[in-house]
């Protein structure tokens, strides 16, 4: 293969796991002009249309879909292997791309985001803000943050936080007009706020455990929404109860008395946040890095950086 040929290869995939040539093109350090000559060459030379362009999308056809399958993973092993080539002691560069939920992105990300540029400013950390379940490798990211039970299989993952309570909580006015549930049962006589998967469109089970006893409830209302943005703001305002992570906009909430918590006994913790990668890539110096400065493992002069393939606990 000419260098040419694969440097229109590797612009298709760039553009196809981007959905954009602007981006694709800042990732690769050209023009978006030029990308999409580059392009235009590749679909000369195969005589075949392989993204569908409109003025606000990019999206494979389906000989692209089918060209993409295959030369994406060869084309991920061949940056692996010349990472592993450099080793581990290579400077930290290039972009990173970073799948994460949006609680991941507001408690461990953003507070560390000023550090990790200082310390590592050849690297463009590209975040995506994600509450659906992305393909991570299939999509291009090197790495993706989610609750520890929902990870995708064959992946390392390294975990961030402690476990994570999931609270049924309420506004006091609601409460007062409504009473409280004593079961999970009660809740057929309440209005739930209900949490929609991006992506799947499922609506979420209220997963509830005591004593051994596990009950999955999926209730009725007014509010159904896949943002926290959302979901917490009607529960503020009284439109009934809420099943969620305790997450930083929940628990100052119950603090100050705005909402009140039911069901304490029969909700449980899940895994926590994790950072989870694929098991057949090498972990990149930029990655490590990350995966360091999240841990806060750089604020420790005296400790070696450890390998990020801890596993799920």
């Amino acid at each position: 293969m000419r260098g040419s040929e694969f440097a229109e290869l590797k612009a298709f995939v760039a553009v196809v796991e981007r959905s954009s040539f602007a981006r694709a093109a800042d990732h690769l350090g050209l023009s978006p002009s030029a990308l999409s000559q580059v392009i235009r060459q590749l679909e000369a030379r195969l005589g075949v249309r392989l993204l569908n362009r409109t003025t606000r999308s990019v999206s494979p056809t389906e000989p692209g879909r089918r060209l993409h399958e295959r030369i994406a993973p060869m084309l991920r092993d061949m940056d692996d292997a010349v990472a592993q080539a450099v080793g581990a002691n290579a400077r930290a560069a290039g972009t990173l791309r970073i799948n994460t939920l949006s609680m991941a992105a507001k408690k461990v990300i953003a507070p560390r985001l000023g550090r990790f540029a200082q310390a590592h400013p050849e690297v463009v950390l590209d975040i995506v803000i994600d509450d659906g379940l992305s393909d991570i490798a299939g999509e291009g990211f090197d790495a993706g943050i989610r609750v520890g039970g929902r990870l995708q299989k064959d992946m390392v993952a390294v975990r961030l936080t402690p476990d994570i309570e999931l609270l049924a909580v309420a506004s006091p006015d609601y409460l007062a007009r409504f009473g409280e549930p004593g079961t999970p049962t009660d809740l057929s006589q309440h209005a739930c706020i209900n949490w929609r998967f991006p992506g799947s469109g499922k609506l979420a089970g209220w997963e509830f455990r005591k004593k051994g006893k596990a009950v999955e409830y999926f209730g009725e209302g007014t509010v159904i929404s896949n943002h926290q943005d959302i979901i917490v703001p009607a529960a503020l305002q009284g439109l009934g109860i809420l099943y969620a992570y305790n997450d930083d906009g929940i628990a100052e909430a119950l603090q100050d008395g705005r909402l009140k918590r039911v069901l304490a006994d029969w909700s449980p913790t899940v895994p926590g946040l994790f950072l989870y990668y694929s098991s057949r890539r090498y972990l990149l110096p930029a990655l490590r890095a990350f995966i360091d400065c999240l841990l806060d493992r750089d604020l420790r002069s005296d400790d070696p950086t450890p390998t990020a393939s801890t596993g799920v606990p």
